[in-house]
Formats: structure tokens, sequence, C-alpha cells
């Protein structure tokens, strides 16, 4: 058998052809961390073996992680897991061996299917219970127990994927600052208290599993890993969908307090009770076959796509706006299960603090044309944007104006805390607060902060700038296209083919883009909106789970996410002149990527550290970074440096054309960090000067010219 290509370790390694005394088959699956293989014994018999990534064999701490995996699983027994055969942790490619279990994922079945019967709830629910409960007894916390680590077999689900897991006596210890799981399905404690997790924590975790399973989406939804950590920590859940005999159960189970959610022997006690005649019906499950596509070309030029004016296919019930179908993935840490690092900056996210306007406001620490720090009131990170020649921030409970080039306050404005959620949206010359739950605009003359205009709208789910326009979604799917300068309205109207289309718009670029993708992930409609108008210039339907990431003139860049885990895998360009698509594989998948534009070159962040830039014109990676960070920013670029936003409030700089460290300010993490952002506020160029913002409430600015004096 020729040896299988590894997607972890670059084009140019090559898996081997066992993995101790097992031959590797057939790929099962592939993330950043390392690949999993169908593989057999020398008895024939079956086994799921993964191979970790050579890069991350050279690291000790992540073979440290390794070893407590195979402990982990040895120490559960088989009835609810798959059994741990062989494993060496110590081998130079560190290999684990499991029994194969033929059946589908929890996310693969309802992906394919769609929501499961309350019969087949009430047996998933109570499996679950008890695998927990075995996991429990041995001293284990799996924490990251999500749809894409259920298996199910004929005889009950199984629980996969220890990678995370922490037996109480473990020696490895999460670091500060640092939080290990999957947003949508972590507990709040995993945000606020991450070295007192328990085994609570999983059965928050068995809640939201449930609410998919039930519905297709999770009880708390977004697009974002930093809302939905936002939502975990204060919202509701939203239960609509679960049967009513559940609802009140799976609520238990995702208590805002670990004491408040049932054992999981409480969950089988008042499983039975919640229906007497228990239905035992075994499901059985369409098996995997171990079957995967081989490895894609490079890059490739592609024929003009065929355009369509097809109506997407309605998101169904209980779907909230915005969620990518298909092609969204849930947001992991490690797509094999491995340890990858969710690390989200500790800052307050709700309430204003009550001060009256001018009292802590941000104070210029320096002035002058050099560097300057304006020391905040330490309310949470700003948020920043550059506009009408003012840097505009927004923290919580109030936005603020800067004089970016001495840090000087100009004006600054209380807001209620949903006002506050994000950076100001300029439009029209002015300054929008836009309500985070619809309902209201008011626009601020940027010079003072005065109210210029105040506009009552329909609720709405999304909104966007694009040029002096705001487009504002509504939740019926209509658009509507408001003038920024006098908050009257210019036009409203469906877009064709989407849903509930939400825009993107670029620097330079007049348009505002829309992207829907299919329902099965295979396909992603693009739709290019002129915002004055609202008229269409242009509708394409491109192959894959794809969202824009920039422009360059009128050639729009996508990345491209994979159909397992929503890790992105390709970079993609498309030429709208001609209908011509490039496409470039990246040789690992990158979790949660952001990306940026400049010219040909795609600069992708990922969770984990991974800065990546990828060169469209010549169709191959230019190179990548291991930055350190457990999460950055969205990268910021001018071409000659990229700049990124540590958690702890560092800025990093980087050669954007050798991927080489260039320098670094010192951390702002602030007293307060015991607590969770909303998002990573990107860094604002403008000119040589690169103003950022930290946890501590500061925002400051240093000269991009010189990384290596910061």
């Amino acid at each position: 058998m020729a040896p299988q290509q590894n997607a972890g370790a670059g084009a140019e390694a090559e898996l081997p052809d066992y993995a101790g005394h097992y031959r590797l088959e057939s790929r099962l699956g592939s993330g950043g961390m390392g690949v999993v293989h169908l593989a057999r014994s020398t008895s024939g018999m079956k086994l799921a073996v993964k191979v970790v990534h050579a890069e991350f064999a050279r690291d000790p701490e992540f073979r440290g992680r390794f070893r407590q995996e195979v402990g982990a699983a040895r120490r559960v027994s088989g009835a609810f897991t798959a059994p741990v055969v062989d494993a060496d942790p110590e081998a130079e490619r560190p290999w684990m061996a499991t029994l194969f279990i033929p059946g589908p994922t929890l996310s693969e079945h309802v992906k394919r299917n769609g929501p499961m019967a309350p019969a087949q709830l009430r047996r998933l629910m109570a499996g679950l219970a008890e695998a927990l409960r075995d996991i429990h007894r041995v001293g284990v916390v799996h924490r990251d127990l999500k749809p894409s680590n259920v298996l199910l077999a004929e005889d009950g689900p199984k629980v996969i994927d220890f990678g995370i897991s922490r037996p109480k006596d473990s020696e490895l210890r999460t670091e500060t600052g640092k939080l290990i799981g999957t947003p949508p399905f972590m507990a709040p404690e995993q945000f606020r208290r991450p070295r007192e997790v328990g085994p609570a924590a999983d059965v928050f975790a068995l809640g939201s599993v449930l609410v998919h399973a039930a519905t297709g989406r999770g009880p708390f939804d977004s697009d974002s890993p930093y809302v939905v950590a936002y939502q975990v920590v204060h919202d509701d859940p939203d239960l609509t969908g679960v049967p009513d005999e559940l609802a009140p159960l799976v609520l238990r189970c995702l208590a805002k307090e670990p004491e408040d959610r049932p054992t999981p022997d409480e969950l089988m006690r008042e499983l039975r009770s919640v229906a007497a005649s228990y239905d035992t019906q075994a499901f059985i499950p369409a098996q995997r076959t171990g079957d995967a596509p081989g490895p894609e070309p490079r890059a490739r030029e592609t024929e003009k796509p065929k355009r369509t004016e097809r109506t997407e296919k309605p998101d169904g019930p209980g779907r909230r706006p915005g969620r990518r179908a298909g092609g969204r993935a849930v947001l992991g840490a490690g797509a094999l299960g491995l340890a990858a690092i969710v690390a989200l900056a500790a800052v307050q996210l709700s309430g204003g603090d009550g001060t009256a306007p001018g009292t802590g406001a941000p104070r210029a620490a320096s002035a002058g044309s050099g560097p300057w720090v304006a020391s905040g009131s330490g309310n949470g990170t700003p948020r920043c944007s550059h506009g009408a020649g003012k840097l505009l921030c927004a923290q919580t409970g109030r936005v603020f104006a800067l004089d970016p080039s001495d840090g000087r306050l100009l004006w600054r404005r209380t807001v209620t805390a949903a006002e506050g959620s994000g950076p100001p949206v300029v439009a029209g010359g002015l300054v929008l607060l836009p309500s985070a739950r619809g309902g209201r605009l008011e626009a601020l003359d940027p010079a003072s902060g005065t109210t210029r205009w105040q506009r009552n709208t329909p609720a709405y789910g999304g909104l966007a700038s694009a040029g002096g326009t705001l487009l504002l979604t509504g939740a019926d799917g209509r658009v509507t296209g408001v003038d920024g300068a006098s908050g009257e309205k210019r036009w409203s109207r469906r877009v064709p083919g989407h849903e509930r289309p939400y825009f993107t718009s670029f620097a330079g670029n007049p348009l505002a883009y829309a992207a829907s993708a299919s329902d099965d992930g295979t396909s992603t409609r693009v739709t290019a909106v002129d915002p004055d108008s609202g008229e269409v210039r242009w509708d394409a339907r491109l192959e894959g789970a794809l969202e824009p990431v920039g422009t360059t003139g009128e050639t729009v860049f996508l990345t491209s996410a994979d159909g397992v885990y929503g890790d992105t895998d390709a970079v993609v360009r498309y030429t709208p002149a001609t209908g011509a698509t490039r496409r470039v594989a990246l040789p690992v998948p990158l979790e949660q990527a952001h990306g940026t534009v400049h010219g040909n070159v795609v600069h992708l962040m990922a969770a984990g550290g991974s800065l990546v830039a990828v060169d469209l014109e010549a169709g191959r990676r230019l190179w990548s970074l291991e930055t350190g960070l457990a999460r950055g920013s969205a990268p910021v670029t001018d071409g000659r440096t990229v700049y990124v936003t540590a958690p702890d409030g560092r800025l990093l700089a980087v050669d954007a054309r050798g991927g080489r460290l260039l320098g670094q300010t010192p951390p702002r993490l602030g007293a307060d960090s015991g607590r969770i952002a909303a998002d990573l506020p990107e860094p604002v160029v403008v000119g040589h000067r690169v103003h950022a913002s930290a946890p501590d409430g500061t925002v400051f600015a240093v000269d991009g010219r010189d990384p290596a004096a910061w």
C-alpha cells in the first residue's frame, strides 16, 4: 500500500504504512492535530488508529496531553466508549488504536437525517447519562462532549475522543487565561473558572448535545464563538423544538451553576419517570465505510460557474437567522479531540457602570506624535474603528472618540450594554449606535458625540455598513437600506436566493456581499449587491461552504470549510468578470480561522495560534507561523506587516513576506482576568500608526515601522 499523505505535516510528509503492528488502510478523518485511520490487526480485527502529526509529536507539552488522553480512555469501561486496544504515546509518531465502531457520529446523523424523534432522543439521553456515569466513576471529566464525539452504535451511543479530558489526579493544569473545549458545548464555569471544572460541566454539555439532536442547532447559537461564549454565561438557552416531556430535564442540565444540574444517576431516574413506556427499540445507524476522497490538487482553475436564481431551501423550524447550513460545522477545539486550546480574553460583557458622562473616561498618558497609551476605566476591552479622522471606540456602557495622533479624549457618551457590544459603525459620515437586539438606530456627530438622528426600525437580525448605507436584515429576511447621513430608508427588498442574507463589506470596495451555503454544504451562493440601490450586481454559485474574507478590486477571496469539522481547508479566489475560480488547499486545516486580504495574498489566523499566508496567484501557502497564542484576533495587514491582537492585550507584528515575528507589546490583561470577552478586537492601522486595545481598558498606539522597539 502506498503511503498516505499527512494533511497535517506539510505536503512533503507522508504517513507510514503501519502504526505499531497495525496496517493503516484508509483515512476516517483528519484535523489540525492528527489523522484517524481505519486499520486492521494481524488477526483482521478492525481498529480506528489515531496518528499524531509530526510537528506536534516534537512538542513535549502535546505529548503529555496525548499520554493523558490514552490514560483517560483506558480508565473508562468499553461499554460506553471505544475501548483502547493498544497505544504508543512514546513513539516517534505517537498513536492510539481503539476498537472500530461502525455507525455515524451524532453530528453526521443529524446533518443527514435531520432532528431525532422523541423516542430516539430519550434513548440518546439515557445512553449518554450512562456513559457519563461510567466516565465520572473512574475520576475522569471529558470536558469536550459534543455531537462529533458521540458515535451512534447499534447497542447505544458511544462517547469518544478524550483528548482534553482531565483525570482528577492529573498533573497537567489549565494555564491561566486559557480555556479548553468547544464553545457551543462548554459550560459557564469553563469560561469563568477553568481550573474548577468538574463532572457537572459534562452534564451541561449533554444538555447542549440533546438540543442539537432535537433541533439541528445548539441552545446557544451564533457564527461567532465569542458570541456563543457570552450567551453560555449570560443568556437563557433556546429550547424551541425540544419535546415538551424532555425540555424541563434539558433545562436543568443547562443550569448556569454546576450544583443546580442533575447527576447522571439522577438523569436516568428522571428519564424513567418521564416515560414509563420507554422506547427500547434499538437505533440502527448507517455504517461508516472508512472511505475517503483522495487529496485535492494544490490549486486549480475552473470554468465559469453556473449562475442561478434558485431560491434556497428555508432554514426550517427552530433555526436562528445567520446560521450557516451544511458546511458550517461545530467550532471545535481539536478536530480529532487532541488538545487544542480556546482562550478568550478576560473582560466583562454585560451591564453599564452607571457613571456620568466624562467619569472614568480614557486619559492620554502621553501626547505628541509618538506612541501613546490612553488609560481606560477597566470596564472591558474597547472595540475601535477609524472614521471621520477619529478613533471611535465602544466599551461596556460607553462609546468615546480619541484623537488618533496622541490619544486625547475628544468626547464620551454613555450607552446601554447592548449598544456597547461591538465597534462603532461609521456610515454617511456619522457614528451609528445600533441596538444589539434591533428596534432602534441612533447616529452621532463624530466631532462632538451629539445625536444627529434617531430611527425606530423593525427588529432586525443583521446589520452591516457599506459605504454610506446601512443594511438591515429583518427577521423575515427582507433587507432595508438606510442612508447613514439622514436615517432615511433608501430601499427595501428581498435578495433572490438568500433566506436571510447577512452582508459583508470591505474597505475600498463599493459592494456588499451575501453568502449562503446549501443545506448539504457542497455549494455556496454568493451575491454582490449595490448598497445604495439594493440592485444585484452579480450572482454565482460556487463549490464548497464558503465565506468572503476580502476583495482586491472586484475579485473576491473566500475561505472554504470542510464538511466534517467546519475547519478552513482551502482558500478560494473568484473573479466575477470571467467567472473563473482558483482554489488553494491548505496542508493543515485551520480551526476557527479569521482572514484578511492584501493583493493576492490571504492571511489566516486560527485557534491554537497558527498564522498562515496563502498566495492565490502562485497557488501555494507562502509561510506558516506558530505564534504561541491560544487565540488571536482577525489579522490586519498593510502588505508589509501583519498585526494580531492577543487575549492578554499584546499586539504582535509579523513580517508579511516571510512570516517572521518582528515584535510585540507587553501584556495588558488587567485585574479582572476571570471574565470572558465577546471578541478579540482587530488592530486599527492608520498610516504608519497601529492602534490596539486591551482587557485592562486601555487603548494604545505604536509605530508600525519599528515593531522591534515596542
